[in-house]
Parts: structure tokens; C-alpha cells; sequence
């Protein structure tokens, strides 16, 4: 029986902190306060608002990250309009080849004619939408760090 004695019983749960916040303070905000502390705390990108709070205190570094939802659209849309001109191009290949496999040289060469003056289109509005993007690139995307 000594022996059972001298083991301690683990009691389980999670393991003690070494140092434990046990102090706590309590303040009240008026609306506009409120909305200027969680417009900050949004804009800070923290986890929770207790330490949140507590850089502000001690004047830690606040991390900060602001998301441009225009840029970020403009960017899906250029994205999903890029996989359109992918498939445009699988299949004009896929045209071509069924046109000289299926109709008459002339008849072909005359769908072919059809079907390069759209594509010259298609050229001028993809060199367009180029022309746009680096504009909007140069005015919004790129920041100019000038100290």
C-alpha cells in the first residue's frame, strides 16, 4: 500500500498555464466609441478582442490588412474571361479541322474567312482588355513608396 501512496492520482483536463491572466477589468463604450473600437478591430485582422486590446495597451505592433473588393472582382473576372479565350481557342482548332474534314476546299475556305474575321476581333478586344487591365494596375494596384 506504500507504494499505491507515493503515486499520484492525474486528475486529467488540460494542462495549468504557467502564467495566468487572472486580473480583469471591465469598461463601457458609448454607440460611437463601439463603432470606432470594432471598425479598428476589423481593420486589425486579430484573432479575438481581449488581445486585440491588449496590443493597443502595451503598444504592440497591430497588423492591419485591407482588402480591395473592386480589385479583387476586376481579378475573378479577368480570371474567368481568360478561360473563356482558352476555350474560344480549343475550339476554333476543333472548327478548323472539322471544316477540311466535312465540306469542300472552297466551301471551307470560305467558312474559314467568316471565322478569321472574327478572330481578328477577338485580337483587338483581348489587346483592349490588356490596355485596361494595366491602367487599372496603375492606378489602384501598384503603390508608389516614394520616402
Amino acid at each position: 500500500m506504500d507504494g499505491q501512496e507515493n503515486n499520484k492520482q492525474h486528475k486529467g483536463g488540460r494542462n495549468p498555464k504557467k502564467n495566468r491572466s487572472i486580473h480583469r477589468y471591465v469598461f463601457r463604450l458609448t454607440e460611437e466609441e463601439n463603432a470606432k473600437f470594432l471598425s479598428l478591430f476589423d481593420a486589425s485582422g486579430a484573432d479575438n478582442k481581449a488581445h486585440f486590446i491588449t496590443s493597443v495597451l502595451f503598444e504592440k505592433q497591430i497588423k492591419t490588412v485591407k482588402i480591395d473588393m473592386a480589385a479583387m472582382d476586376y481579378y475573378m473576372r479577368l480570371t474567368t474571361l481568360f478561360g473563356q479565350f482558352r476555350a474560344v481557342g480549343v475550339n476554333y482548332n476543333q472548327i478548323v479541322k472539322l471544316l477540311y474534314r466535312n465540306f469542300s476546299e472552297k466551301k471551307a475556305a470560305a467558312y474559314l474567312f467568316k471565322l478569321e474575321k472574327q478572330t481578328a476581333e477577338l485580337a483587338k478586344l483581348c489587346h483592349d482588355i490588356i490596355q485596361l487591365t494595366e491602367e487599372f494596375e496603375a492606378k489602384h494596384l501598384i503603390k508608389n513608396e516614394k520616402k
